[in-house]
């Protein structure tokens, strides 16, 4: 990297900044203020055919501010952290407050709800990585995928490494800061056959760059990807069964956490107003948040209001046992914070699970679905529709690729549909589930 970063010092410094920004708001007569400040830095790479594209080092920096006047909220924000920067920022924010219209649940979070536990998560692992070692790793990745028999042409391989910190602090007296880092690597090939080009890709991500798959694994994953997509056809239209791969499946969770979300619900914006302690899943089938997991993707003691996080259960045998809430979409809703503001930290399956082939024979003839296209989700509905691409299976084998047709549904139909969950979980993210198998979909192909 172009300048070394000290993590340690950036921390201090945005602490200074934050407890200036807060005694400043409280001079000029705002009744309460809080104050979110970030620094990252990284390097990006991206490489193709041999050749480096694209070199970027990156530094960003934020300082936002929300005061209130009573119920009157204003927020400000700057790039620079300047003292100058600040005053300009907590002026600013105290007008719109003075200007806007009172909301009776604006506030800070309640002062009893402040996180008191804060430990050190380890989700702060630096990589002290030059550019022609980061560049030396994309190239190794590619080169490893390219090398395979069959691979036609690349897209590239490309590299991300950073690390950055955050804090928060309210005029409640709470002050979070967070050290954290993040760091992948990914390639996408080209195979071509008689009936066209097909693409795919792998990619490896985690905090602690030990824990990255080695570049020439990602590139031969990646082409192999993308050969056994060579050859697809258009599967009939119908009913059948879906099996979804473990990327996909976490975006059935995504669309669930979305539905479950506060601002969702008070707007009456979501498929799951009311629901509450209502079934959904079967009843094998539980979910919730772990934000204190050590290492985990997105891992805090606490959340975007300074509340201390805690284990949350979504859903419990089947049922919705939980909302997700920020301070004042509680308060729309006459509940509490469930500590959410900023959204869930590691999403996790209590379930049982069994390999992806005993899925395959239970589906019997079918579809796995391993990509999908366009954002065909109706929050308000659950209606549901997206094209998609995959493999046909008969008899519980996987017969050819399949591609150019769509897959619809209503998500809580789907939900109730899920047959199982195979155990090959995908831990690159901050939901962690391996494929689902939903009992019925309707398919539109030749």
């Amino acid at each position: 990297m172009a300048q070394a970063f000290d993590a340690t010092s950036q921390q201090a410094l945005l602490t200074t900044r934050a407890e200036e920004a807060l005694a400043l708001a409280k001079q000029l007569g705002a009744d309460a203020a809080e104050v979110g400040a970030s620094v990252d830095q990284g390097i990006g790479i991206s490489v193709r055919l041999g050749e480096v594209e694209t070199v970027e080092l990156s530094r960003d920096q934020g300082i936002a501010v929300t005061l209130y006047v009573g119920q009157r909220k204003g927020s400000a924000s700057s790039s620079d952290a300047s003292s100058a920067s600040i005053k300009a920022t907590v002026e600013k924010a105290l007008a719109i407050a003075r200007y806007t219209g009172e909301d009776p649940a604006a506030g800070l979070a309640d002062a009893a709800l402040m996180a008191t536990h804060l430990p050190d998560l380890q989700v702060h692992y630096p990589w002290p990585l030059n550019t022609d070692e980061a560049i030396a790793l994309a190239l190794s990745c590619e080169q490893a995928g390219r090398d395979v028999v069959g691979i036609h042409q690349s897209e590239g391989a490309s590299l991300s490494s950073g690390e950055g910190v955050r804090v928060y602090a309210n005029s409640h007296g709470f002050l979070g800061t967070q050290k954290g880092s993040s760091h992948s690597l990914s390639c996408m090939l080209i195979a071509q056959d008689e009936n066209g080009m097909q693409r795919d890709y792998d990619y490896t991500s985690a905090r602690n760059p030990i824990e990255l798959r080695d570049p020439g694994s990602v590139g031969r994953e990646a082409a192999a990807r993308t050969l056994r997509r060579l050859g697809a056809k258009r599967p009939p239209t119908g009913t059948f069964p879906v099996l979804f791969d473990p990327t996909l499946a976490s975006g059935l969770i995504g669309h669930l956490m979305s539905a479950l979300a506060g601002g969702a619900l008070y707007r009456q914006a979501s498929f799951l107003c009311d629901r509450l302690g209502t079934p959904l899943f079967p009843s094998w089938f539980s979910l919730e948040e772990r934000p204190m997991e050590v290492g985990a993707t997105a891992s805090s003691p606490f959340d975007g209001e300074g509340v201390q996080t805690r284990d949350n259960r979504f859903v419990d045998q089947g049922s919705i046992a939980s909302y997700m809430l920020s301070s004042y979409s509680a308060r729309r809703l006459g509940m509490q914070t469930t500590g959410n503001a900023g959204g869930a930290r590691n999403i996790r399956l209590i379930s049982p699970q069994t390999s992806r082939n005993a899925l395959l024979k239970e589906m019997g003839t079918g579809i796995w679905v391993t990509e999908l296209m366009g954002q065909g989700v109706n929050g308000v509905t659950g209606d549901y529709s997206r094209g998609a691409a995959g493999f046909w299976v008969e008899n519980g084998e996987v017969q050819y690729p399949i591609e150019e047709f769509t897959i619809a549904g209503n998500l809580t139909t789907m939900f109730a549909g899920l047959v199982g969950i195979a155990d090959d979980i995908d831990t690159r993210g901050s939901i962690h589930t391996g494929s689902w198998l939903i009992d019925a979909m309707t398919v539109a192909g030749s």
